[in-house]
């Protein structure tokens, strides 16, 4: 596996907050996210990064 795969994967930090119009620095509500999971295109694909990204500590 890929070193720092993680930080290779966030290209545009702040754009997932941008399409579902939550503020920089809240927490984007678990319904919201899972609702985005479920969309295509970029927008599907950051949120599903976003829910692995919060299963880790």
């Amino acid at each position: 596996m890929a070193k720092q795969w993680i930080a290779k994967a966030i290209k545009h930090p702040g754009a997932l907050h941008k399409a579902l119009h939550v503020k920089t620095g809240k927490t984007i509500p678990a319904k919201k996210l899972a609702s985005a999971t479920k969309k295509g295109g970029k927008l599907g694909k950051r949120a599903r990064l976003a829910e692995t990204l919060k299963s880790f500590h």
